[in-house]
């Protein structure tokens, strides 16, 4: 709780509906990134350049909208994703959940 210094306003901006068009990247299995880097985004060998996109963690259903930042790495690599985002989408903190990646 200390470490997510998102607002409510932009907790509840990140749940809005997704965009139509949106086009699934595939599945990545993602750890908790940086603690203390604010906001919600995703580390992934899944894009080339950063882009906006959305997360969603087939274990709850939920997902949020995240900026979608290029890593090194095949795109069978695991993930990085912020703190606030693994909190809105229900994912264990400590645990390695296998989420699906979209860009807008």
């Amino acid at each position: 709780e200390d470490f997510d210094t998102t607002t409510t306003a932009q907790r509840q901006e990140a749940i809005e509906s997704p965009q139509s068009g949106e086009k699934l990247l595939g599945r990545t299995i993602a750890s908790l990134g940086s603690a203390t880097e604010p906001g919600f985004w995703l580390k992934t060998p899944l894009v080339r350049s950063a882009t906006k996109g959305r997360v969603l963690y087939p274990s709850t259903g939920k997902w949020v909208r995240v900026d979608l930042i290029p890593i090194e790495g095949p795109s069978t690599a695991g993930s990085h994703l912020s703190l606030a985002a693994l909190r809105l989408i229900g994912a264990p903190l400590t645990g390695l959940p296998e989420v699906e990646v979209y860009a807008e």
